[in-house]
């Protein structure tokens, strides 16, 4: 089980560049423009082992900034990025375990934190919350399960933080400012959580969830229950919503399944990888309108599609 997604990230900036930023072999960091086809900036050996996530915030405070969190799991070494110089504005070990899976940002109150994942329940470990100078500001209470994917979300209908987590048994959302469990999302103990999103619809908040059992499942948030499990099969991977009732899904098999989770079905099958599909983004194209990018596991390409209902 290799669950690593956001293997890229994709910003639009403050100066309204629509940029890529990914990782080569070398274990560089390239910035590139999508609509001038330019690359940008190129950090030479920005983590001494392979980049495995990239995550991307605004900062709103005085000196508005784009930020850039890399992750290298194989090292534990986690780096945040000011993208208007590119100054690594901090560089830190992520926990004691040998392995970070995931990390993410949160903002409360106009700040802007970091969040890293617990890697396994041997040592004690829990969701470490950092600042922007990477100083430990807290720990969630996380019952020290190992988290293969973790992602912040804010409720504007509560005016309230969520840390949305994916273990191997299960998923489980935290109330970030009581740290506390505020659901645990469970089916018959399937194994193997890869992704999760949230879809605010008129009727309620849904949390969308992939795993490498071949399940999609769609739960209410709030209410912790589960209202649709859409079989997909094969180990399935990064998630992302289009319009209001579609989700993409990557896949193991080379994949990326358009699924209706209203009538839940796959309704289109895009090809074209040689690998499992880890990562995929929306994008708004200025020329193609909703797009779609994505790579698979250990490809040096980083493919656009224009994505018809």
């Amino acid at each position: 089980y290799d669950p690593l997604v956001n293997s890229f990230s994709v910003i639009e900036t403050f100066d309204h560049i629509l940029m890529i930023i990914y990782a080569t072999r070398n274990n560089s960091i390239i910035s590139y423009d999508i609509i001038d086809n330019r690359k940008i900036k190129e950090i030479e050996n920005a983590h001494n082992k392979p980049i495995t996530l990239f995550s991307h915030c605004f900062d709103n405070n005085i000196n508005k900034r784009d930020l850039i969190l890399s992750v290298s799991s194989f090292d534990n070494n986690i780096k945040l990025w000011d993208t208007q110089n590119w100054d690594c504005l901090f560089n830190t070990i992520a926990n004691n375990n040998p392995w970070t899976w995931s990390a993410c940002f949160l903002k409360d109150n106009n700040q802007v934190f970091i969040l890293t994942s617990n890697w396994s329940n041997a040592n004690s470990e829990q969701i470490k919350v950092l600042d922007c100078n990477g100083n430990k500001i807290k720990e969630i209470n996380d019952s020290n399960d190992g988290t293969f994917f973790i992602d912040s979300y804010y409720d504007n209908k509560f005016s309230k933080n969520y840390i949305l987590s994916a273990h191997l048994d299960y998923v489980k959302s935290y109330d970030y400012n009581n740290n506390e469990v505020y659901h645990k999302y469970c089916d018959n103990n399937n194994k193997g959580h890869s992704c999760i999103s949230i879809n605010n619809n008129k009727e309620n908040t849904i949390l969308i969830e992939s795993s490498i059992d071949g399940f999609l499942r769609i739960w209410d948030f709030h209410s912790g229950l589960l209202l649709s499990k859409i079989e997909i099969k094969g180990q399935l991977y990064d998630i992302c919503l289009f319009k209001e009732n579609y989700c993409l899904v990557g896949c193991d098999d080379k994949i990326i399944k358009f699924i209706d989770m209203k009538n839940k079905k796959v309704v289109k099958n895009l090809n074209g990888h040689n690998m499992g599909v880890l990562t995929i983004k929306k994008i708004n194209h200025p020329e193609y309108g909703e797009c779609l990018l994505s790579q698979g596991y250990c490809e040096d390409n980083i493919k656009l599609w224009n994505i018809k209902i």
